[in-house]
């Protein structure tokens, strides 16, 4: 916790912890984030414990693969393998991974997946940048499941506008669940389920405000200490008179399957 420490060395901390990987296990005690009720690791482990062959697009350092895996044991699927695009992400996914017998394959978001079509029976993904439904449909066999949890619209906008300033409904209204269930129908899958939560976050110190936008990048775009200075300043200051800040996310579990005609 901050506790009677200047903000010059709370941001210097924020600014020094590493970013590699979907590990927030740094934030215990300084930033908290309600869990939705799904429990999305633990029900992608009971997917993959009856499943054949598995993909995990955008596994990030691996992390929530590798817990998922541990729950289906011992009966995991033979085949599993990952994407990841970006190489410090990836490099930490093959190495906590591998040991599982994952192959973990680097692949930008944006370029077509590196697999056969009809290749696995599951397709997981946590938090992906965008959704390429077309390539899911394309790798998923016939009755195949695509079961990911997704980031909604407008997450952790009170923290983004703070800095940023109002966005517009454009902006706010992107990752609508039912705009995205539009598209999965238009690639050709079924959409079983979908599930949309808000969730309760807390920025209990200026630190984990910093390693939070230095870590999520896409909130504030170009985000550094020296170009928001002020603004940190003034979040320290308004913490530490009236306690944590706090922002809502939005999370949303989509349960799609290919058509099997």
């Amino acid at each position: 916790m901050a506790e009677n420490r200047s903000f010059e060395d709370l941001v210097a901390e924020g600014a020094a912890v590493p970013t590699e990987g979907w590990d927030f296990s740094w934030f215990e005690g300084r930033a908290s984030e309600a869990r939705p009720s799904w429990g999305y690791a633990r029900s992608a482990g009971e997917r993959l414990a009856r499943a054949e062959a598995a993909l995990d697009i955008q596994t990030g350092g691996g992390e929530v693969l590798d817990f998922a895996l541990g729950r289906a044991e011992p009966d995991r699927p033979p085949l599993v393998a990952a994407t990841e695009g970006w190489p410090p992400n990836a490099a930490k996914a093959t190495a906590l991974l591998r040991p599982r017998g994952v192959v973990v394959v680097a692949a930008t978001d944006d370029a077509p997946l590196p697999f056969a079509d009809g290749a696995f029976d599951l397709v997981l993904s946590r938090h992906p940048v965008r959704p390429r439904w077309e390539e899911i449909a394309r790798v998923l066999r016939p009755g195949g499941t695509y079961f990911a949890q997704h980031v909604g619209p407008a997450s952790v906008f009170e923290l983004v506008e703070y800095f940023l300033g109002p966005q517009s409904d454009a902006v706010r209204g992107g990752r609508d669940p039912e705009r995205e269930r539009a598209d999965a129908q238009a690639a050709g899958l079924e959409v079983v389920d979908l599930r949309v939560e808000r969730l309760r976050m807390e920025f209990c110190d200026i630190a984990a405000v910093v390693h939070f936008l230095r870590k999520v990048v896409w909130m504030v775009p170009g985000f550094t200490v020296e170009a928001y200075e002020p603004q940190l300043r003034a979040l320290h200051e308004r913490i530490e008179k009236e306690g944590p800040f706090v922002a809502h996310s939005a999370r949303q579990l989509f349960d799609v399957r290919k058509w099997t005609h």
